[in-house]
């Protein structure tokens, strides 16, 4: 079953596939880059635009060939704690609908898992330019 997590928890893991621009330095396990989000993307720091460009890059690809290319028991890492928005859980959502298979949180249930547009984003915490005028 394929599987989600990040690094902190499953970078060791043998099947461990990172899908992230960066990995951490010590990390040694396969990468897939179709589903790494593009650095302009990630640099913006703007759910809404994250969440259309990213679905448009998933949608560009095969989800057949993608589980194919991952293998049956791939954890999909990137850098994020469990349900803080994470392209990590679109990726997974793309799958489920695409394929019709169930791709939880490792050692999670499925149902423990919020959707990705439920998720909260590390970047609703962070001043935009327009708010950080604001504040002081």
């Amino acid at each position: 079953m394929i599987t989600t997590s990040n690094f902190a928890r499953s970078a060791k893991h043998p099947d461990a596939v990172a899908i992230s621009q960066g990995v951490p330095r010590w990390y040694k396990g396969r990468r897939y880059m179709p589903l790494a989000p593009p650095r302009w993307l990630l640099k913006a720091k703007d759910p809404e635009l994250f969440d259309l460009e990213y679905r448009k890059q998933l949608e560009a690809l095969d989800a057949k060939q993608v589980a194919g290319d991952l293998g049956p028991d791939a954890i999909l890492l990137c850098w994020e704690s469990f349900n803080v928005r994470c392209h990590r859980r679109l990726v997974a959502e793309w799958l489920e609908e695409k394929l019709g298979i169930v791709v939880p949180e490792l050692d999670h249930e499925r149902s423990e898992s919020m959707r990705f547009s439920e998720q909260p984003s590390k970047w609703d915490s962070e001043p935009t330019p327009e708010r950080q005028s604001t504040l002081f």
